[in-house]
């Protein structure tokens, strides 16, 4: 598994799909691992297989072929599509990346999908599944509309913003369309979900760990302080923690060791080697200190940021690890180097932990209005079908988006009549918690509301709107109150609801009042304590859990914002001298973005042309530090039909002056230089 995270991290790529360079064919079983922990087998036995649901899958083409997705047409299991790479070809699959997805979504033979008697619909837009033209992607969503798809995966995409692609997704959940979409494979750094994943309207899913022996992770704990940490592939898993007296080892090789007492001890050591072109394996790390009666071994960094280790050495093939080895970044390596004394104790445990988030699998925010991704499903090891009636394991944000869609499918099979919003809401609430090996929740750029459990979604009754909660408070207004709309699926009323919050921020004080079928949520903050800060609502009615994800923001600064005769008027207020904002305003539904400015003790009038909902996002730099505050509001009209140069133009007004009056000052002294 380390492996290929590795090779992954260092490649930037337009597709969201790992696959092991070596497959590993196998006897597909009937329900693979991953489709077991999702919850599948509920579903399946009240039968609920997706019949009469068309799926629209948008990638490299569907292996039609293969015994478990056999025939293209309307008698195949494969029931229509189009080639946009070749239009005069049938969307036939040469790479094998859409013959995986749609395996997890809709095999049906000797291996099960999550929803085998769904239509399949193939849309080939790319033969590598790396060379992927957004324009073939809008194409085929927009074939999709035509062909009155219910459900689209969209496992391929772009890690930037492209507006069309978002608009085109847009497009197809106007025209009442579920649209998946893999978040991607470049985490674990934040800010990498791209287009079309970054969209509002989409279910955007990330990859977690799957229910399988290798899904292994590390705790390592110094006195009361708990350290991040990663088990190297292959390493023993160990029963109950191990205990030992900490040493350090230097890089672990022999001469390092020879005259350390280190029998039962747990040795840290670095990375790599102080002897240039000198390769020190891990694996003759591991085995020098088992040699010497090491209980465990801890390897930092040798470089910024935490590692993936691989015990595995190209020239002993023989090799076998003896002790559990983990890795730790290279800050972490100096700060516990630092505090080694004579009878510094270490605590270490490796063990089994299938609700983790993979470590590629790409992370928020990309917006501070919303939160993405959407939740996560099992995306490492997956099985699956690929080419030439062969069967495989592979991994990747991919694998985990046709979880999604497939169980979506088995939904709208039991609801036909819902709407893209209220999928979405009920595929996303019903979650399970993703936690660290600490048991503490993970961050919601990473996880959203959890992991995928279709057969909570199954069993509830609930829809509740929005799914998901931002909250934006500041030092001059430390409250704000949002509201969740609640409706029955049987249509009967809403009896008692337990309702509850919690955070990683204890600052943060919550209240709620319920009138008729609205919960007014209202979050303040006292204290004042500026930051982004996580937390999670829970409702539960006589049968369910539900969760609804929160972000907080408490900014220093104060943007204010009102409704002024079809225009915004906004300013902004900040406890220390400041002298320039940079104010943007979005319009969430057209995707219009514009930009103004505004100084202390003035307002600025923005124009706007619609009515509805627009977000504000103001930013600026103090002592270097940038600096933001947030603003959501309502114009309810009458709006402004006035002629409006940044409209025209796409940049602000003010920056347009200032170019025309330059441009007029350097007229005047070519004129000037003329006439001399």
């Amino acid at each position: 598994m380390i492996k290929f995270l590795v090779l992954l991290l260092a490649l930037v790529s337009l597709t969201s799909f790992l696959t092991l360079n070596s497959f590993e064919e196998k006897s597909a079983s009937n329900f693979s691992k991953s489709l077991e922990l999702v919850g599948t087998p509920t579903p399946r036995e009240h039968g609920f297989d997706g019949k009469g649901v068309k799926v629209g899958i948008i990638d490299t083409g569907i292996d039609f072929h293969h015994k478990d997705l056999l025939g293209y047409g309307p008698l195949g299991r494969v029931a229509g599509g189009f080639n946009f790479v070749n239009p005069s070809e049938d969307p036939i699959d040469t790479n094998g990346h859409g013959t995986e997805v749609a395996g997890i979504i809709g095999a049906n033979g000797s291996f099960s999908g999550m929803a085998p008697s769904s239509q399949l619909f193939s849309y080939k837009v790319s033969s590598t599944g790396e060379s992927v033209s957004s324009e073939s992607i809008i194409q085929a969503i927009d074939q999709a509309i035509k062909d009155k798809i219910d459900v689209i995966n969209i496992s391929l995409g772009v890690n930037r913003t492209n507006e069309g692609l978002d608009s085109a997704v847009d497009k197809a959940v106007a025209n009442k369309i579920v649209v998946v979409t893999a978040a991607g494979n470049n985490g674990p750094d934040l800010e990498t979900i791209g287009s079309p994943g970054k969209d509002i309207n989409v279910i955007t899913v990330g990859a977690s760990y799957n229910n399988i022996t290798s899904s292994l992770v590390s705790t390592l704990v110094i006195g009361q302080q708990q350290f991040q940490s990663m088990p190297m592939l292959g390493t023993v898993s160990v029963v109950g923690p191990v205990e030992g007296k900490l040493v350090y080892g230097g890089y672990g090789r022999a001469k390092d060791l020879q005259n350390l007492d280190i029998k039962g001890s747990i040795l840290l050591e670095e990375r790599g080697s102080d002897v240039a072109g000198e390769k020190v394996y891990f694996t003759q790390k591991e085995k020098n200190a088992a040699d010497r009666g090491a209980k465990a071994l801890i390897v930092f960094n040798n470089q910024s940021g935490i590692f993936f280790g691989e015990l595995k050495n190209p020239n002993d093939s023989s090799y076998t690890p003896r002790i559990p080895v983990i890795s730790i970044s290279k800050v972490d390596g100096f700060k516990i180097k630092s505090i080694i004394k004579d009878n510094t104790v270490a605590d270490l445990n490796i063990f089994y932990h299938p609700d983790y988030v993979a470590p590629f699998s790409s992370r928020g925010p990309v917006s501070p209005f919303y939160i993405k991704p959407d939740l996560v499903a099992p995306g490492i090891f997956v099985n699956t079908t690929t080419l030439d009636g062969k069967y495989n394991l592979t991994s990747g944000t991919s694998a985990a988006a046709p979880h999604v869609t497939g169980a979506i499918a088995m939904l709208l099979q039991k609801y036909p009549h819902l709407d893209p919003e209220s999928v979405a809401a009920l595929i996303s609430t019903t979650t399970d918690p993703v936690t660290d090996p600490y048991g503490k929740p993970l961050p919601i750029d990473a996880t959203g509301s959890g992991r995928l459990n279709i057969t909570r979604a199954f069993d509830a009754n609930l829809i509740i709107i929005p799914h998901s909660l931002v909250f934006n408070l500041s030092y001059e207004n430390p409250s704000d109150v949002k509201t969740l709309h609640l409706r029955s699926i049987d249509g009967k009323p809403i009896t008692t609801l337990k309702i509850d919050f919690s955070s990683n921020e204890s600052s943060l004080k919550f209240s709620y009042k319920i009138k008729n079928d609205t919960i007014d949520v209202t979050i303040n903050d006292l204290q004042k304590n500026a930051g982004d800060f996580d937390g999670v609502i829970t409702i539960e009615d006589s049968k369910t859990t539900y969760r609804i994800p929160v972000i907080t923001h408490m900014t220093k600064g104060t943007l204010s914002a009102l409704e002024d005769n079809g225009n915004i008027r906004v300013s902004f207020d900040y406890p220390e001298k400041w002298s320039f904002a940079k104010i943007t305003i979005t319009n969430p539904i057209s995707h219009d973005t514009r930009v103004t400015s505004v100084i202390p003790n003035k307002s600025e009038l923005i124009p706007v042309h619609n009515v509805g909902e627009y977000w504000l996002e103001v930013e600026t730099k103090i002592d270097n530090v940038t600096e933001h505050a947030y603003k959501i509001i309502e114009v309810s009209g009458p709006v402004s039909n006035s002629f409006d140069m940044e409209d025209l133009l796409k940049i602000p007004t003010k920056e347009f002056i200032i170019i025309v009056a330059v441009m007029i000052v350097i007229v005047a002294i070519g004129i000037i230089a003329r006439k001399r």
